[in-house]
């Protein structure tokens, strides 16, 4: 009993000073663009930065989805790199073509780096020269670290003849096996979207695996890479939702029934649906977020790898608003963080969550419009150092005739190295 006692003060003890210094984001980066108030112009470096890894090198590397602000439709943006100290370097530009096709891609989205050093990503628009320009559902790409050598890899809309079907990528991870792995939303041969690979060492690109749901309301979530080489995903919103597993050694792909439970409210059904991808939880098991239909706020859910003993833990909150579909990282104090893109204010905010019980452990919210990291996180990743980095997409200090368009910021919350 004393053990047990000595543990658990030790725990509190341990806790409470990870978490004394109250940590705050301080801007590592400012995305400027030229205009006014009105905050219409062009962004010489991109705007809006959505995606950030940590290469092999300890930069930075990211996308920025918008080369202007001012208008709702995408156009263009960038790929970049910042150092540790805050030094960005503009790797590419996806540039408008003739009639503003963006034949290179238009809106990017994730971005990974493969085995072969290279940096390997995906737009959601654009691309349309391999379909005579009768689409654009975006491209596979690659390039070096130091922005030369773009190829496109491969064109969506190429896939199943287009038509009127979307076909866009929706995430990209490295395998363990040395290639790299997406989800695509729609298409293949069932049209409930696919699974494709990317070999770094010829650049070939090939659908694995086709999605099936019965239900045909299942869209894939990003995959999420385990120990032992294999992928997980989850189906978001499906009734019922589905818990995908696929084994790149041998091509095998399974998919099991998540049966969320349905909840009474007076004379009212209300279904809860998971609402985010996996992430790897530190007993071994996967983790995601879930909601309730008609009820404010979210919570943990937790499956074992198999698809077995689904447990929803007790929302954290019950504040509107949400995390970033796959934001949710386990860090290396053991804990969930993850960036909320309103949150509670509006602006969004940092959570910090407890693994074993789903309650929140710690809120930041240093975001705002007038705040110099900005507003609206959209990435949360923790560094080999044990920092935490993200961007935000909206706002930041800029001089004088620019205004802010997101925002790399850095957290230094006394996190062990990974």
């Amino acid at each position: 009993m004393r053990e047990k006692l000595w543990f658990v003060v030790l725990f509190g003890l341990l806790t409470a000073s990870a978490f004394a210094g109250n940590p705050q984001p301080a801007a590592v980066y400012t995305f400027a663009c030229k205009g006014g108030e009105l905050e219409i112009g062009p962004c010489p470096d991109g705007g809006r930065p959505s995606t950030l890894n940590q290469g092999s090198d300890g930069n930075f590397y990211g996308v920025a989805t918008f080369l202007s602000e001012g208008s709702s439709a995408p156009n263009g943006g960038t790929i970049f790199s910042v150092t540790p100290a805050g030094t960005i370097t503009l790797l590419h530009e996806f540039l408008p073509g003739p009639n503003s096709t963006f034949p290179e891609g238009n809106y990017p989205g994730g971005l990974v780096q493969g085995s072969d050093g290279k940096l390997y990503g995906f737009t959601f628009y654009g691309g349309v020269g391999g379909c005579n320009g009768a689409c654009g559902d975006g491209v596979l790409y690659r390039l070096n670290t130091d922005g030369s050598d773009f190829q496109i890899i491969h064109e969506f809309c190429s896939d199943g003849g287009c038509g009127s079907v979307y076909e866009a990528a929706s995430s990209i991870v490295a395998g363990t096996d040395g290639n790299l792995y997406g989800t695509v939303y729609a298409g293949g041969s069932h049209g409930d979207g696919f699974i494709f690979r990317v070999t770094p060492s010829d650049g070939s690109y090939r659908v694995v695996a086709n999605f099936n749901f019965s239900a045909d309301e299942g869209i894939p979530s990003g995959l999420t890479a385990a120990a032992d080489g294999s992928l997980y995903a989850i189906a978001l919103s499906a009734r019922p939702s589905f818990l995908v597993h696929y084994t790149p050694s041998t091509g095998s792909m399974t998919t099991v029934v998540l049966n969320f439970p349905v909840f009474r409210g007076g004379d009212s059904e209300l279904p809860s649906s998971p609402v985010s991808g996996l992430t790897f939880g530190p007993n071994g098991n996967l983790y995601g977020l879930y909601r309730i239909y008609g009820e404010n706020g979210q919570g943990l859910f937790e499956v074992e790898p198999n698809g077995s003993k689904l447990r929803l833990l007790p929302f954290y909150t019950t504040v509107p608003g949400g995390g970033d579909s796959d934001g949710l990282i386990l860090a290396s104090d053991g804990n969930f963080w993850m960036a909320e893109i309103t949150g509670s204010n509006g602006f969004g905010d940092i959570l910090t969550i407890s693994p074993y019980d789903g309650s929140l452990i710690q809120m930041l919210t240093p975001f705002s419009d007038s705040a110099a990291v900005g507003a609206n996180p959209l990435v949360l990743i923790q560094a080999n150092d044990g920092t935490l980095w993200g961007t935000t997409a909206a706002d930041g200090d800029t001089p004088k005739g620019y205004f802010g368009a997101g925002v790399v910021f850095s957290v230094n919350a006394g996190l062990p190295p990974e």
